[in-house]
C-alpha cells in the first residue's frame, strides 16, 4: 500500500519542494495537493490520506481553522502543520488545536521526515527546542502568558494591529467587517491588560512574537 499524503500551502513551488524532499526516502509515497482551505478540506474529506502536511497561513481560510475542522470530521488523521513563524509564536497553540506536530519552513529537510514519520507511526513530534519550552513551561506552573490567554482569531488580530495594520485592511485580509475587527481589539486589549495598539506592538515585540 502507499503512504498518501496531502500537502497543503498556497504556493506551489513549496509543494513541489516538498514533495521532493518526500518521495526519494518514501519511495511508495504518492501525493495529493491543495492552494486554499477549501480544497483542503474537500480532499482530505474525498481521499484516504495517511498524513496531511497543512500551511498555516492560507489564502481564504486560518490553517487552525481547517485543522479544527478536520479534527472534528476525522479525529484520527495524522496532520502536521507548517510555518514560516517561529516556534514560539504559535507552536503550542497548533499542538493544543490537535496537530500532530509543528515544523517551520526553516527547519532542515530530515527534520521533516523525522516529524512525518512519526506522524505515520501515531506518535508526536515536537523539537528539542520546543519540547524544552513545554518543559519549562509545566515546571512554572499553569499561569499563560497574556497572549496566549487569546483565541485563535483574537491571535491572529493581535499581530496583524501589532505589525501596524489598520482595522480595514485587518478585515479585509480575514474577511471580517471593520466592525467585527474593533470588537477583537477591544478583547484583546482588555485581555492582555493594554490600552493602545502602541502597547500591543511593544509586547509583542518584547516576546519575540513578530519575528
Amino acid at each position: 500500500m502507499p503512504t498518501r499524503i496531502l500537502l497543503v500551502d498556497d504556493h506551489a513551488v513549496v509543494r513541489q519542494g516538498l514533495k521532493q524532499i518526500l518521495e526519494g526516502p518514501l519511495e511508495d509515497a504518492v501525493f495529493g495537493d491543495a492552494g486554499s482551505g477549501a480544497e483542503a478540506l474537500d480532499q482530505a474529506r474525498g481521499g484516504d490520506w495517511d498524513v496531511v502536511l497543512l500551511d498555516v497561513s492560507l489564502p481564504d481560510r486560518s490553517g487552525l481553522e481547517i485543522l479544527k475542522e478536520l479534527r472534528q470530521g476525522q479525529p484520527k488523521l495524522p496532520i502536521l502543520v507548517l510555518s514560516m513563524y517561529p516556534e514560539e509564536q504559535i507552536a503550542v497553540r497548533v499542538l493544543r488545536a490537535g496537530a500532530n506536530g509543528y515544523v517551520t519552513k526553516k527547519a532542515v529537510a530530515s527534520d521533516l521526515l523525522t516529524a512525518v514519520r512519526k506522524a505515520l507511526a501515531g506518535g508526536r513530534y515536537v523539537s528539542p527546542s520546543l519540547a524544552e519550552r513545554l518543559a519549562m513551561e509545566v515546571g512554572a506552573g499553569t499561569q499563560k502568558a497574556p497572549h496566549e490567554t487569546l483565541s485563535d482569531r483574537e491571535y491572529q488580530v493581535f499581530r496583524l494591529l501589532a505589525l501596524g495594520n489598520t482595522v480595514k485592511s485587518i478585515g479585509e485580509e480575514l474577511s471580517l467587517s471593520p466592525q467585527t475587527v474593533s470588537t477583537h481589539r477591544s478583547r484583546i486589549l482588555e485581555k492582555m491588560g493594554l490600552t493602545t495598539n502602541a502597547e500591543l506592538t511593544q509586547y509583542a515585540i518584547s516576546n519575540h512574537l513578530l519575528e
